[in-house]
């Protein structure tokens, strides 16, 4: 994680919105297996709509249902710990900005998660 903090100053507002949710996604409980189905589910709905490795959009078809798919309360509170950790790190102004929204905005950082979660996949392809 020692650059990731500069690193996330250097994204665009998705992109910054995803790792951070990715980041701290590290502390959600989800077992592999339930995982990795969810997400090839998904990315058979974002290979329908087009070219699967196209950008994410965090309000897309795919990451939504995943999002939904994988959406548990005791889930959203591990999510919602690990941004609180986030808080703690030296993050420059961006980085502070995006923390800030998806901890006010929950709905925003489980979607935020589900795409880091489909891209990760993607980008493995």
């Amino acid at each position: 994680m020692e650059g990731w903090p500069a690193l996330l100053e250097s994204f665009g507002e998705t992109e910054r919105r995803a790792s951070a949710a990715f980041v701290a996604g590290r502390r959600v409980s989800l077992e592999e297996a339930e995982r990795n189905e969810a997400v090839r589910r998904a990315v058979v709905v974002r290979a329908v709509c087009g070219d699967p490795h196209r950008e994410l959009a965090l309000d897309e078809d795919a990451v939504t249902r995943l999002a939904d798919e994988l959406d548990e309360p005791t889930r959203r509170a591990e999510l919602r710990e690990g941004l609180l950790a986030l808080q703690e790190e030296r993050m420059g102004p961006r980085g502070k900005t995006t923390i800030a929204l998806l901890l006010a905005e929950p709905d925003l950082a489980w979607r935020a998660f589900a795409a880091a979660l489909l891209g990760a996949e993607l980008a493995d392809e």
